[in-house]
């Protein structure tokens, strides 16, 4: 399923086109349509920040363009990114070795921007009365690719718990969120069973989890918080003690390893040539905070935002983690790596 959020100025319109969500804002129904459509293209973890960001942008917006968020999965959306189809790839994770060739091969240079923290939520059903945490081992034991048909019910993770079979609710593989999730508990991004109900649409996910009472799964914060009524967050066993995932448990570097950057890539050639386009990225890191909260993520400080416009303004492209995805950082060092000017001149 693909949700698109259009936006220009006016009022809202609503209209649902299986498998096609739109939202349209327009001074008036007999609107002509936009000449120009910008689109926000990617990770599904990031689609609700892109909707506020669209939202808050949309009094600016010249009547003759129309700015679209696209919720397809991280990895699909940086397929189309660095084939420069589109301008904004939204991302639950840092490019990759294989997508920097490819942006590469395709000439597209583009800016690499933080927007905002995720913690990588574990949910299960509310009637779940007996699962009260989790660890990071029992979860490889559940998740990695050995355990495809054969770890199924509650008990083989801990006796205590009953025999009961476990129904799993977990991102497809175009997902970032899948990616980090494996590549932290697992040890490799494709170290994934496939034996459960795949989505890149975490609704669908939230779905699986509050329909079934003896579901679990896993996916961002932000689809956590705003489904809290339907869903209970397990607490998880990490590299610093058992911790519920929460705003301030992120930003205070207690959530490892589950916690994660977020991303903006944009295009170079884009920005350079798109006022709107460079406008609506500029608005959206000066109201970072706003757009984070309104979203159910975490933000940054309003310092780091300056930061991070600052790239734009000096000029540093590429991508500062080498095609790697940062396991188990802290927040400042994230950050830290993800403002080092002096990068190798492959990643630039």
């Amino acid at each position: 399923m693909i949700d698109v959020i259009s936006l220009s100025r006016g009022v809202i319109h609503a209209l649902a086109l299986a498998p096609l969500l739109t939202v349209s804002l327009s001074q008036a129904q007999q609107q002509p349509k936009p000449a120009e459509t910008i689109q926000i293209t990617g990770s599904s973890t990031v689609y609700p920040f892109s909707k506020a960001a669209i939202e808050q942008f949309a009094r600016r917006t010249p009547k003759t363009v129309s700015i679209q968020a696209r919720s397809v999965g991280t990895s699909a959306g940086f397929r189309e990114f660095c084939s420069g189809k589109i301008p904004i790839a939204a991302a639950s994770r840092p490019i990759n070795a294989r997508e920097l060739e490819q942006c590469k091969a395709g000439r597209v240079r583009f800016y690499e921007l933080p927007i905002a923290f995720d913690a990588i939520t574990v949910v299960v059903n509310p009637s779940n009365s007996f699962a009260k945490q989790i660890n990071t081992a029992q979860l490889k034991t559940l998740w990695e690719k050995k355990a495809q048909g054969k770890v199924l019910r509650w008990s083989q993770l801990n006796p205590a718990w009953p025999n009961s079979p476990i129904k799993l609710c977990g991102p497809g593989q175009d997902s970032g969120t899948y990616d980090t999730f494996n590549k932290v508990i697992s040890g490799s991004e494709t170290n994934s069973r496939q034996d459960y109900t795949a989505s890149e649409d975490d609704d669908v996910l939230v779905r699986c989890v509050a329909n079934s009472e003896n579901a679990l799964g896993y996916f961002g914060f932000d689809y956590y918080q705003a489904n809290r009524s339907i869903l209970r967050a397990l607490p998880v066993t990490g590299l610093r003690g058992t911790v519920l995932p929460s705003v301030a448990a992120v930003q205070t570097s207690r959530y490892l390893p589950l916690s994660r950057p977020l991303f903006y890539y944009v295009n170079e050639q884009a920005i350079r040539s798109n006022r709107v386009l460079r406008s609506l990225i500029e608005s959206t890191l000066q109201q970072g905070i706003k757009v984070a909260k309104r979203a159910n993520l975490i933000p940054l400080q309003d310092s780091t935002y300056r930061l991070v416009s600052s790239k734009l303004y000096r000029d540093v492209l590429g991508s500062s983690f080498g095609g790697q995805m940062p396991i188990g950082l802290t927040i400042g060092q994230i950050l830290e790596r993800s403002f080092d000017a002096q990068k190798k001149p492959q990643f630039r």
